[in-house]
Order: structure tokens, then C-alpha cells, then sequence
């Protein structure tokens, strides 16, 4: 008998499920919306009853789609939004709204903290490997502490989101070492820091974090309450799973050492698998910790294809809800020449500002050198050009010199963006065969897990497929570098600074 496996994506605002067979063929798809609030400025929270409908929607949903009997389904793997604070009592109910990435609450906490010690974020980085961003687990938790003291008494447990599913899933509390490497913890050791968790005052309170284990190890099996509310088997094999981006290395076959995977989502991020903790450059970036001692050195821009989103309903209202609006605005922008006849557009469309090629909680999106005679057309084209750009630094900023890089992301649909990155950054870019890399991710490690693969490396090669290349072209590099010195221009005014370029403008 075939066996499949689920993955189940929680993103930050969509939750999806896909089924998988072997050799990573996904079989089906469900998705569910879960907005996000921000009751306060600066905070940013998620349902977690709304959550948990949305997962047992999706699950149940992917499984009937796909055609397989329910019995034929081996394994459930976890991915989800990363850090933020989720916190459950012993029974694995949430005692409040759980508390996302984005949320930057705790920011008067890291003021005081910089205050009191000026080089607090390096002293952090060089042992997550990460810039801390407000959201981490770890200052919101010390947030908790200050301001919600009560309830972190009644608490048993603070973790992430996948680790919240988890545990009403099967009952189980435990995270994984690539949520315990960023809380912040540590990076070369691939899990938690009892200095960081001292750090943010927080010796007292370590018990409500719980132990680390494997990506690739099982949890309990499913609870006879979530097999009713899911549609699954009782007793369903639930893997440990792994943060978001983690899995999507994973998922896109990404985990052999050098090779560069880049994701434009709603979030930009361009990366290297590296078999060691790579640190360089110092204080910018990110480091996750893969599988099996491997770690993927991530440069981030924050929003992706959130730009083209954004600028679609501030252009382009009139296609709101068009099925055809992504082809409308794609024609648009071709008849825009390379350059887009002098605008630029920077793509930091963050209310959280940059963490690359610079740190910056200032840096917002802008267009620069417009001019009466510019068109829609023209504003389209600078959009995406600022996002290849974009790129084009986070590339530069990785110690590699890379001669392709796997695009993954809804961007990555986009053949006119994939050649337009292929000649900006003069590099292969390859798009994997599939689409939800995070969700194949998780089912992967559930397969491997459940003894179908002998290791995640091994699960990860086993559905490396490219779907579409784009080789670089000389005649475009040519044209996209005088494009490229105006957004310099216009990035260091920004920001101030003339950020390091591998090439130069």
C-alpha cells in the first residue's frame, strides 16, 4: 500500500494543509485565512481558537480533496510562523491571544536593556547568529513577565505557534532546535542559552519553556479528541516539526551545503546551507539551525511580494479581487522599459523597518525620481525591479560567491520577476517543481520520522525537481546596472550609508 503524508503550514495570516506522497507529488491542498489583530500600536496577535479551527479545517479538508483513505495517511509533520510567544496552561489551552512575530511590544524592554549595555544586540548575535527582532521569544516573554506576572503564574507552558498546535494535537509539549536556536538561544549548539535566558531576567521563569527535541522525531500520536475534530486516525504519527523556514529549505530540496534558496513571498529572504554556524558578517542577518548539523545563513528584506500586493491596491484598485490581476499588472509593467524610464522603489514596506543590508527600524518603502511624465506603468515595473535589487543586496551581503539559486515563493510563479532576478543578480535562478515548500517540508520530516527516508537530507534530495530555469543575460545585466546605481543612490540616502556590494554599482 502507497503512504502519504500531511503537512500542515500555519502561517501568520494562512493556514495551510497539503498531502504528499514519497516522492514529494502533493496530492492536494486546503487553506484557511487566520487574520491577525493589533488591539494596540505595535502588537500583533493571533486567535488561537480561530487558529485551531482553521488547522482542523484544513487537515481534514486536504485528506478528502486528495482521494486517499484516511488510513493510508503515515504521518503528520508541523510548520509554522516562528518565535512569538503562545501561552497554554497544563491542559495546552491558551491563557490569552497568541502573540506573532511582527509584535514589537517589547521594545521599551530592549531600550532600557541597549541602555544599560550598548552592545546587547551584538553580544546577542554572537550567540543566536541573529539580529534580535522585537518578536522573538524570549524579550516577549520578559514583556510577560513585567506586565503580565499573573498570568504567567497560571502558565505551564510559552512557546511558538507550531508548538501550540502540537500540543492540542497530541497533548505533547516540547519545541524544536530551530524555534530554540532564535528565541534567542544558541546557534552553534542548536538550541537554548541559559545566558540569553538570564539575560531577559528570565532564570525564574525557564520552566514554562519546554524541552528541545529533533525536527525529525515524533511526538505523541494524535489525540482520540483531535482525531474526531480533524478527521485523521487516532494514534496518527506527529512529527516534532520545524519552524517555517527551516521547512522550506527542507521542502525545496535546499539542504546541500552551498546551495542558495531564495523565497519571495510575502517575505524576501535569500540564503546559503552551510555545514557549520556562520556568524560573518557580524550583526545582520539571520541564522537558522537546519536538521542534522546544518544551518542556513539567511539575509532577509521583509516584504516581498507584499509590495506588488500593496502597490496593486494603491494603482490599481479598479483590479481588486481580479483572478487576472497578477497578468494585468505583469503586462504593465513589460511595456516599461529596463529601468522603468528613471523611478526607483525601494521595497521596505515593514512597519519594522530592515534587518538587511542594514539594521534599520526607520527604513520604510518610498519611490524616488518621479516626475509628471511617469505612467502606472512605470511605477509597476520600479516595484518590481526594487524587490530584484532588493535581492541583489541580501546576495551581496552572504560571504558565497553563487552561481545559481533555487526561487521559491508565489513570486517565483512569475516569469517575467524569475528573469528579471536571473539578470540583476547574473545568476541561474532554478524554481523547484511544487509550491508549498513548507508543508512539504513538515511531511518530509514526518516521513523521515515514521524510517521512509534515512534522514532529512536524504528526504530533502529524494524531491529536488526543477520546474523552469532562467539563465542570466549578458544584454540584460548591461541594462539593469545603470537601474541598479539610481536605486544605490537612492537606498544610501535612505539609510545613510553605502551598503557593500559585491560588484559595486
Amino acid at each position: 500500500m502507497t503512504s502519504y503524508f500531511i503537512g500542515l503550514d500555519a502561517g501568520s495570516s494562512l493556514c495551510k494543509a497539503a498531502v504528499f506522497d514519497l516522492d514529494g507529488r502533493q496530492l492536494s491542498e486546503a487553506r484557511r485565512r487566520t487574520p491577525l489583530s493589533r488591539p494596540q500600536p505595535g502588537w500583533v496577535e493571533a486567535d488561537p481558537d480561530q487558529c485551531w479551527t482553521a488547522v482542523c479545517e484544513v487537515l481534514r479538508e486536504a485528506v478528502e480533496a486528495s482521494g486517499v483513505a484516511a488510513d493510508q495517511i503515515k504521518g503528520l509533520g508541523l510548520s509554522a510562523a516562528m518565535v512569538g510567544a503562545w501561552v497554554v496552561d497544563g491542559d495546552g489551552r491558551a491563557l490569552r491571544p497568541g502573540i506573532n512575530w511582527e509584535d514589537n511590544r517589547s521594545q521599551s524592554i530592549l531600550t532600557e536593556m541597549s541602555r544599560d549595555e550598548p552592545e546587547l544586540m551584538s553580544r546577542i548575535y554572537r550567540s543566536s547568529g541573529s539580529v534580535l527582532q522585537q518578536g522573538c521569544t524570549l524579550p516577549v516573554l520578559a514583556w510577560l513577565d513585567r506586565n503580565e506576572p499573573d498570568l504567567l503564574d497560571r502558565a505551564r507552558h510559552v512557546f511558538g505557534y507550531k508548538d501550540y498546535l502540537r500540543m492540542r494535537l497530541t497533548g505533547d509539549a516540547a519545541t524544536d532546535r530551530t524555534e530554540a536556536s532564535v528565541a534567542p538561544g544558541d546557534a552553534a549548539a542548536r538550541g537554548r542559552s541559559d545566558e540569553m535566558i538570564a539575560l531577559f531576567g528570565l532564570t525564574g521563569r525557564r520552566g514554562l519553556l519546554p524541552h528541545v527535541a529533533e525536527s525529525e522525531s515524533l511526538a505523541a500520536g494524535l489525540t482520540a479528541q483531535a482525531a474526531a475534530e480533524t478527521g485523521l486516525p487516532e494514534g496518527l504519527p506527529v512529527a516534532i516539526g520545524a519552524g517555517d523556514v527551516p521547512a522550506m529549505v527542507i521542502g525545496a530540496g535546499g539542504m546541500r551545503t552551498g546551495e542558495v534558496t531564495a523565497v519571495l513571498g510575502t517575505t524576501c529572504m535569500l540564503g546559503t546551507c552551510v555545514d557549520r554556524p556562520l556568524f560573518a558578517p557580524a550583526d545582520i542577518g539571520l541564522l537558522f539551525s537546519l536538521p542534522e548539523g546544518r544551518w542556513f545563513r539567511a539575509m532577509v528584506n521583509v516584504a516581498g511580494t507584499l509590495n506588488l500586493d500593496w502597490a496593486i491596491s494603491i494603482l490599481a484598485s479598479d483590479l481588486a479581487g481580479d483572478p487576472a490581476r497578477f497578468d494585468v499588472v505583469t503586462e504593465l509593467a513589460w511595456k516599461s522599459p529596463v529601468g522603468a524610464n528613471g523611478v526607483v522603489y525601494l521595497p521596505y514596506l515593514s512597519e519594522s523597518g530592515i534587518i538587511a543590508p542594514v539594521v534599520s527600524t526607520e527604513a520604510r518603502a518610498q519611490f524616488a525620481n518621479l516626475s509628471p511624465g511617469h505612467t502606472r506603468a512605470d511605477m509597476f515595473r520600479a516595484v518590481f525591479e526594487g524587490v530584484a535589487y532588493a535581492m541583489r543586496d541580501l546576495l551581496d551581503m552572504l560571504p558565497i560567491k553563487a552561481k545559481s539559486l533555487r526561487l521559491t515563493g508565489g513570486g517565483s510563479q512569475s516569469g517575467f520577476w524569475a528573469q528579471m532576478i536571473a539578470d540583476v543578480l547574473q545568476v541561474e535562478v532554478r524554481v523547484p517543481q511544487g509550491s508549498e515548500f513548507g508543508a512539504r517540508g513538515a511531511a518530509l520530516l514526518a516521513a523521515t520520522a515514521t524510517g521512509h527516508f534515512a534522514n532529512v537530507r536524504a528526504a530533502s534530495a529524494a524531491v529536488d525537481q526543477i520546474a523552469a530555469t532562467y539563465e542570466p543575460r549578458e544584454l540584460g545585466q548591461r541594462q539593469y546596472q545603470q537601474g541598479y546605481r539610481r536605486y544605490c543612490a537612492a537606498r544610501d540616502q535612505l539609510l545613510g550609508r553605502s551598503a557593500p556590494n559585491r560588484a559595486g554599482p
